[in-house]
């Protein structure tokens, strides 16, 4: 290391400059440079002083699963998918979607096992494709945690104003002329309920699962109350005939594309089961009680999504469903004496807002933690109390951003910033666990393995770009059905010429590489459906995400690799296994 005395990159202007100067260096040493999980789980855990506390089992994860990924959005998701795209066929819409998100949790579950840190996809990455790529997406991540934790806590103050009958415009937010339109309404509940939900994530582990677990039971029984309302007061003919005979009728009245169409816009109610695999650190036993709880959490919800889309399905036709409150309006204003029900589902919806809040401002935190514990952001961000057993400084930190956001900026302008740093992060993922899979630092070439991926992946872009913007007809569907061989193709010819070189300890993926590689399709095909707004956000935050890397986390990094606290997994590949070797034993209870 070139390091001038025991000077830091920051312990001076001139010593900055000099770090400047030396950026495209330090670049090459540091942006590829991963760890191992030995290293994550030891020595680099270490940064945070105290250990967080391990309490969890496996239905504290499934409450968190559950909790995380059933909020508002079903309320919303499931009237636009039925209305405009699937018709009745939503609730196989919805059963897709749980398959696409189950594909996902596989990929993150066997991270989750090898290596129960509290890093999530941050640490997955960094351990498979390097520094540089693990921050790009995990300081994305934490910025989509953000923006869409200020977005529900300005929905929360909707939905809870409709449940008792107030007026949200005219009672809870107050207009300030001189700010610009779209950041003048100030909600003060939104800021009152992020702020609370900071100092109970604060308080402990243990105790924020006890409340998400009464709040997500309270949520699920407004749920079941939803589908046994829609079951009894419902008619079977209305999923198969339209109030208006000139539109299309049946169970399928928009075709086998509107079903896929409909799942991928329900896939966005599914994200919040990545949240769990950021409790890693904090369970009894990670062996056996992460894949119960995450596989388990994706599970009850597709079915509580099925049930509630079958519900709605029954209570009106297809061409009658309100597409911004679908359950609420087929209630609102009725004067046979249910018009009460439109009250207990905005109740509902609101306990749901709050898990989601919940088990997303314990995820950004855990993101914000391990990536301190990385160098790449001050190491104060790492920090755990030794009392509440938490990571209280990167809590607190995201908390405050959060509600200084949910302050002013209106709902509808951060809806359109979300959502397409989540799928990116699961398409990373499972490219990286067939990664690790079938290479090995220093023994293998990743070059036959980055090549597949690469062309997979291409494969997969024509596909969707061939379903989005060619015209209906015979060329439309050979070039469908081209890609889908060139692509299955492509996966057993990488099978049988490239084999696995690590085999999981105690729990992996099944039918390596089919299942990631389906995931990865299927994140790639949902990423076509994501609205311009959002990949101009994603390339803004980019940029700034870049810029914040090489102005100050590669040179903290390479100071932390300086001083002895991190290192490059380069220069020590040949000791990877004899680590996963220890790693192994670590976690095994």
């Amino acid at each position: 290391m070139d390091r001038h005395g025991d000077q830091t990159s920051f312990s001076s202007i001139r010593s900055y400059f000099r770090a400047l100067s030396d950026t495209p260096r330090r670049l090459a040493r540091r942006a590829v440079s991963s760890s191992t999980s030995f290293e994550e789980m030891s020595r680099v855990r270490a940064r945070s002083g105290t250990d967080m506390r391990r309490s969890l089992k496996w239905i504290d994860l499934i409450g968190f699963g559950v909790g995380g990924m059933v909020g508002a959005g079903v309320f919303v998701t499931t009237g636009h998918a039925s209305r405009s795209l699937a018709g009745p066929a939503v609730i196989i819409s919805y059963a897709i979607a749980g398959i696409c998100a189950l594909l996902s949790a596989f990929c993150y579950t066997e991270f989750a096992v090898d290596m129960p840190v509290a890093g999530g996809a941050f640490s997955y990455i960094r351990v498979t494709f390097g520094e540089f790529t693990a921050f790009l997406t995990g300081a994305n991540l934490i910025i989509d945690y953000v923006l869409s934790n200020a977005a529900v806590a300005r929905s929360f103050t909707a939905y809870f104003g409709t449940a008792i009958g107030i007026s949200t415009e005219t009672k809870w937010r107050f207009s300030v002329s001189s700010l610009p339109e779209g950041f003048n309404e100030i909600d003060l509940l939104a800021v009152a309920v992020v702020l609370i939900i900071t100092v109970v994530i604060c308080c402990s582990t243990r105790e924020s699962s006890t409340v998400n677990l009464i709040l997500t039971t309270l949520h699920i029984l407004f749920i079941l109350f939803v589908i046994l309302i829609g079951f009894c007061r419902g008619n079977v003919k209305n999923m198969t005939e339209p109030s208006n005979p000139n539109n299309p009728g049946g169970f399928f009245p928009f075709g086998a594309s509107g079903v896929f169409n409909g799942a991928a816009t329900v896939y966005m109610s599914y994200i919040g089961y990545d949240a769990v695999s950021t409790m890693a650190e904090e369970v009894l036993n990670p062996v056996r009680d992460i894949p119960i709880g995450v596989s388990g959490s994706v599970i009850i919800v597709t079915i509580f999504y099925c049930l509630m889309a079958t519900s709605m399905s029954f209570l009106l036709p297809y061409d009658l469903i309100d597409p911004e409150a679908p359950f609420s309006a087929a209630f609102k204003g009725r004067s046979d004496g249910w018009s009460w029900v439109s009250n207990v589902i905005g109740v509902g919806a609101s306990m749901g807002i709050l898990t989601s809040m919940l088990i997303s401002m314990l995820g950004q935190a855990r993101y914000m933690c391990v990536i301190g514990r990385s160098g790449i952001v001050p190491v104060w961000f790492a920090r755990v109390h030794p009392k509440s057993s938490t990571p209280v400084n990167a809590s607190v930190f995201l908390g405050i951003c959060t509600a200084v956001i949910a302050l002013f900026t209106d709902l509808g302008i951060l809806l359109n910033l979300v959502t397409i740093g989540t799928l990116f992060v699961f398409y990373m993922v499972s490219n990286a666990v067939i990664f690790r899979r079938y290479v090995s630092l220093g023994t293998t070439s990743p070059w036959p393995t980055m090549a597949f991926l690469s062309c997979f992946t291409m494969t997969s872009v024509v596909f969707i770009l061939t379903w989005k913007l060619a015209p209906s007809g015979t060329p439309k569907t050979l070039m469908l059905g081209t890609c889908t061989v060139i692509g299955i193709i492509v996966v057993q010819v990488f099978k049988m010429a490239v084999p696995q070189v690590r085999k999981p300890e105690f729990w992996g993926v099944p039918l390596m590489p089919w299942i990631p590689t389906m995931s990865i399709f299927l994140n790639v095909f949902l990423l076509g459906f994501i609205d311009k707004a959002s990949y101009v956000r994603f390339g803004f935050f980019s940029v700034l995400i870049v810029l914040v890397y090489v102005l100050y986390g590669v040179h903290a990094s390479f100071d932390a690799e300086g001083d002895g606290t991190l290192f490059n997994a380069q220069t020590i590949s040949n000791k990877e296994d004899e680590e996963e070797d220890h790693t192994a034993n670590s976690i095994q209870v």
